[in-house]
């Protein structure tokens, strides 16, 4: 038989005890690797299905799924003068509707912050109340998108002694361009 001294058999004791340590560690960690690896398979799964669902959802209600405006939100021109232009003609076609006379419009030379995409307008519009909010709301809310930086407003000079005096507004308005072929 084997004989082995103290010292031998605490040594041979020592290494097995080692031995069972280190592949404990490579057990512990490889099962906590499969549990992370098995958490993480559910949760991409859960978020595929939370992609489809919210695919499914913008496309009934035909809103754009990844966040950019519509082209009808720009104006379309190939150059910065026909852009001023186009907005310019939707100024008084939005004036019109609101039965709004336009007495002058021009454009407003670019700000130092502005971005190379946007067109501002100055415009005088003579109205009364209730079409001056009929009008910012139209302007704020529809599309091309016209923001309405500043406006101003007094009594016109040629008041009339009605219920709903008429209103001299000046307003500065900024829209986004985008440079088109047509």
């Amino acid at each position: 038989m084997l004989n082995l001294n103290r010292e031998q058999a605490i040594a041979l004791a020592a290494l097995g005890a080692l031995l069972l340590a280190c592949v404990l560690a490579v057990a512990v960690s490889i099962g906590a690797r499969s549990g992370a690896l098995q958490e993480l398979a559910e949760r991409q799964e859960l978020l595929a299905r939370l992609q489809a669902q919210a695919g499914r959802r913008a496309e009934t209600r035909g809103r754009v799924v990844a966040g950019t405006a519509p082209a009808a939100a720009f104006i379309d021109a190939p150059t910065a003068g026909l852009a001023s232009a186009q907005l310019q003609t939707y100024i008084e076609n939005v004036a019109t509707e609101q039965h709004a006379t336009l007495l002058s419009s021009g454009m407003e030379s670019a700000a130092r912050d502005d971005s190379p995409d946007a067109i501002r307008l100055q415009a005088t519009l003579e109205l009364d109340l209730k079409s001056l909010q009929a009008m910012l709301y139209r302007l704020e809310s529809g599309t091309p998108y016209v923001f309405v930086e500043t406006f101003v407003v007094q009594p016109s000079a040629t008041q009339g002694g009605g219920e709903d005096p008429s209103l001299r507004l000046t307003v500065g308005i900024r829209a986004l361009w985008r440079r088109g072929q047509t």
